[in-house]
């Protein structure tokens, strides 16, 4: 049977440019994250992170109403938020006990799954390119985290739980984004993610200093941000097809950590993160003249 993706229009320019941009602003929040940790706790983040998503969408809601945000794909969402928030809690403890650059690496090593679970969920083409950016993107991975190790360590082991949780959540956006526009994707992620984490603050909660508040405030921004730019994308173009530039965050990651708390990789990570970066360029199908 054929899938309804099938007939849909791809655009890989423009969906690979915007998942760059989702990277960017990922591993920015990375940061926040990292700063934040330092005092407040792995539930109290997730939540608010969550909050403020909700939080902004506020104003369309007043000036639009609620009509734009409704759904005929209730269970798709709630599959998705059950992935992505599954992902966060992952994601979250990761930032706060690795690396900067480790933790992005293992959480967004996502890429390597996407084009087989999008094939086997989606039934999308699982082409030798695609195969071959896998791999290469994969070999880059294993040169950055040096497994002999990293793969010892659970806390490594949350950190590629979060990435193949993510590359559900990723596939499952690709899934409904025929019917469903990028803003209503965050706004029920947000806002049924709020729901669910709020419950674990029922127990852990912890009074929060201002300074804490404004980093919570922007890591929620920026994770918002990116999450729509993120949906946009992945509508616009299979997670097999351009889901390398996702690797990109690693490579941010890198130079932000570098700069921010001199955190320098080795020469087998600089190679790891050439062939990441390579995966992503080779990614897209060149124009033919």
């Amino acid at each position: 049977m054929a899938s309804p993706i099938a007939g849909r229009a791809v655009k890989p320019a423009q969906g690979a440019a915007l998942l760059a941009l989702s990277a960017l602003l990922f591993s920015l929040m990375g940061v926040g994250i990292r700063e934040v940790s330092s005092s407040v706790n792995n539930e109290s983040v997730v939540f608010f992170r969550n909050l403020i998503g909700v939080l902004f969408f506020l104003p369309l809601i007043l000036f639009r109403g609620i009509r734009p945000l409704k759904t005929q794909r209730l269970k798709s969402h709630l599959w998705r938020t059950g992935y992505g928030l599954a992902a966060m809690y992952c994601f979250f403890y990761a930032i706060a006990h690795l690396p900067l650059a480790d933790a992005m690496l293992f959480t967004y090593s996502a890429p390597v799954f996407t084009p087989l679970i999008a094939w086997w969920w989606l039934k999308e083409p699982l082409t030798k390119r695609m195969l071959l950016t896998t791999g290469i993107g994969l070999l880059g991975v294993l040169l950055v985290a040096k497994p002999s190790a990293a793969l010892l360590d659970s806390q490594a082991l949350i950190g590629i739980a979060a990435s193949i949780l993510a590359a559900l959540a990723f596939v499952s956006i690709r899934e409904m984004s025929d019917t469903e526009p990028a803003f209503r994707i965050v706004f029920y992620f947000s806002l049924f993610s709020a729901l669910i984490s709020a419950l674990p603050l029922t127990w852990s909660w912890q009074p929060l200093q201002p300074h804490d508040l404004w980093l919570l405030l922007i890591i929620g921004l920026l994770a918002t941000t990116s999450q729509i730019i993120m949906s946009k994308a992945y509508g616009l173009a299979p997670p097999g097809l351009i889901g390398p530039f996702a690797y990109l965050a690693i490579v941010f990651a890198g130079i932000i950590a570098w700069l921010r708390w001199g955190e320098t990789p080795d020469l087998t990570s600089l190679l790891g993160a050439s062939l990441i970066f390579t995966a992503s360029l080779l990614a897209l199908p060149r124009r033919r003249a």
